[in-house]
């Protein structure tokens, strides 16, 4: 694809939700050829998926395991980090006729309809609102306990890609991408591409999407009149599911109590009430009143998926593990001193 001077002028990046769903659900639905980097989140949500339905629903009939799938369920980002909310009102707008052919496309690839597809061509507007609920609920069983996380990973990336572009060029950025892209002059090729995209079958620009779940292969989505978007894996995304560092848990201790401090740390995976019962060896009532605390102070964060709700930490709370762990020894009275504060002012800010 040729690019103008005013389609780099144009460059930007977006951190956009739906993006890490469709990306997320296709490493899912592989199954066994899961990287390996992603087997911890899929071992834990993989079960969910199953007693949700959402391994044999609309999603299972759009996104295969490899291939072709819509493009639709990647509308165009309002702005550098859209909600999900705002996708998915983007996504239940798509048009018709974008609809139907991105439908056409996906029985060429795979073969005739599921029944929620044939459904998605004959009333698109009351199956993508369908669609719509079914997204928001994977996104609940998925990734809404995990986003604190991932959405560390990805700001950080677009940190570190901004710098280069202001350091060195679009040109370098493009070219630390992806193994499978290479930014010649005023050319982007990917090699996966059996032949160039005429510049007049894209809108101008480019987006560039960091995502935590890409494959070997770069996700694209060409569709006039928005600009161009391509996918790229985030930097940091293989220690996504690394287990935080449990030390200098004993200064953040003194601070939030001991037994508070012992869930955060036990919520390096997001975890049930009863779950983290179980770990602690706390009673279940005092478990309760604890994270009710620690939510309070927006700590952690409570997500129902189905019968249950899963706790998870908040990105304050990585924070101030994070600075216990990194602490020196004689910083340890500093950090009592100054813990309750930063609590303090997460309090003020929700």
């Amino acid at each position: 694809m040729a690019f103008s001077a005013g389609d780099l002028a144009q460059l930007r990046f977006a951190v956009t939700p739906m993006w890490q769903v469709v990306t997320g659900y296709r490493l899912l639905r592989g199954g066994a050829s899961c990287p390996p980097v992603h087997r911890p989140w899929a071992e834990q949500v993989g079960p969910r998926l199953a007693a949700a339905g959402l391994d044999r629903g609309w999603l299972a009939e759009l996104v295969p395991p490899a291939g072709f799938y819509p493009k639709f369920l990647n509308p165009a980002p309002a702005g550098p980090a859209p909600t999900l909310e705002q996708e998915l009102t983007a996504l239940r707008s798509s048009p018709p006729e974008l609809v139907h052919r991105d439908l056409d496309h996906l029985e060429h690839h795979r073969g005739p309809l599921g029944p929620r597809a044939r459904a998605l061509r004959q009333a698109p507007e009351q199956a993508l609102a369908r669609l719509a609920q079914e997204i928001r609920t994977y996104w609940d069983v998925a990734l809404a306990p995990y986003w604190a996380r991932i959405r560390a990973v990805l700001d950080t990336d677009v940190m570190h890609r901004a710098r280069q572009v202001a350091e060195h060029g679009a040109g370098r950025v493009l070219n630390d991408l992806h193994a499978a892209v290479n930014w010649d002059g005023d050319v982007l090729h990917l090699t996966r591409w059996s032949k160039p995209l005429a510049r007049s079958a894209a809108g101008p620009g480019l987006v560039l999407v960091p995502s935590a779940f890409t494959g070997p292969r770069v996700p694209t989505r060409v569709a006039p009149p928005d600009a161009p978007q391509l996918v790229y894996p985030a930097r940091g995304a293989g220690t996504l599911w690394a287990p935080a560092p449990a030390a200098g848990t004993d200064a953040l201790a003194a601070v939030l109590g001991r037994s508070r401090t012992r869930l955060l740390a036990e919520l390096d995976t997001p975890a049930s009430t009863t779950q983290l019962a179980h770990r602690t060896g706390l009673s279940p009532a005092g478990v309760s009143q604890y994270l009710t605390a620690l939510r309070a102070a927006g700590l952690v964060s409570a997500h129902r998926v189905g019968r249950s709700v899963l706790y998870a930490r908040t990105a304050a709370a990585e924070t101030l593990l994070d600075a216990a762990a990194t602490a020196r020894p004689d910083d340890t009275a500093g950090t009592a001193v100054r813990a309750p504060t930063a609590v303090a002012r997460w309090r003020h800010e929700r």
